[in-house]
């Protein structure tokens, strides 16, 4: 039997790109063929950005195409856009499950249940699996993504933001700040390493405040990139701030 096929989107910012490599690499790792976006396929994943009025209509745009390419694929909205808008979402009846955040982690075992639970009685089903991002205390670790179509490696360390500027909805659609342990960033980038890859871009919301989350330790943004610098074989680190404020 050939294997089902699964396209993404991603809308935004590098953060987005490492989760889609993260989601990414789990379909692969069950056997499903990645296939381009305008491709005909089973499983249609968009990563949804919300930072700007234009960003809301392009995953909305985004959205609707997939059903143009194949009326019968399954169509998952996912990401920041989902999190914060999933009533406005929910009115748009060519998607089969809405996301948010925290739920990239888990989206392979979501989907999956979803085409399972697809009912031949037409009875309603659950489309809506949106968790409150700010009651989420513990960084969500995808684990170790050395998935990459690129020459460099984007990493994500942290997640989330405290500022809550009035024009801003990023701590709305990513929660407070989360760092991931230094620990986990250290071997996802030594097996990336391994594979020949010489540059990797450290990305977050707030990456400034990585560090910020921990109670047991000092251990900051600068102590990781000096951690990374003596992974052998990167040659360089690039920084990749989705915010800029670095205050205290």
């Amino acid at each position: 039997m050939a294997s089902k096929k699964v396209a993404f989107c991603t809308l935004g910012c590098k953060v987005n790109q490492y989760e889609t490599n993260a989601m990414i690499q789990e379909f692969m790792k069950h056997e499903y063929e990645i296939v381009d976006f305008e491709e005909v396929a089973d499983i249609y994943i968009i990563s949804t950005c919300t930072v700007t009025n234009m960003a809301d209509r392009k995953s909305r745009q985004m959205i609707r195409r997939v059903k143009e390419i194949n009326p019968d694929a399954i169509l998952v909205a996912v990401g920041c856009y989902a999190q914060v808008a999933k009533e406005e979402l929910e009115k748009i009846p060519e998607i089969d499950l809405i996301l948010g955040t925290n739920e990239k982690k888990n989206i392979y075992n979501l989907v999956n249940d979803r085409l399972k639970k697809t009912d031949k009685n037409n009875e309603q089903v659950n489309k809506v699996d949106v968790t409150d991002v700010l009651h989420c205390e513990e960084y969500a670790d995808f684990g170790e993504v050395t998935f990459t179509e690129k020459t460099r490696a984007v990493i994500k360390v942290q997640d989330g933001c405290d500022r809550f500027c009035s024009y801003c909805i990023i701590p709305f659609a990513r929660g407070h700040i989360r760092s991931r342990k230094p620990e986990n960033v250290v071997s996802e980038i030594t097996k990336i390493a391994r594979t020949g890859i010489k540059e990797v871009v450290i990305t977050g919301i707030h990456l400034a405040s990585y560090g910020r989350d921990f109670k047991e330790n000092n251990f900051r943004l600068i102590d990781l990139l000096e951690e990374i610098n003596k992974i052998e074989g990167i040659q360089r680190i690039r920084l990749r701030f989705i915010r800029t404020n670095f205050n205290n």
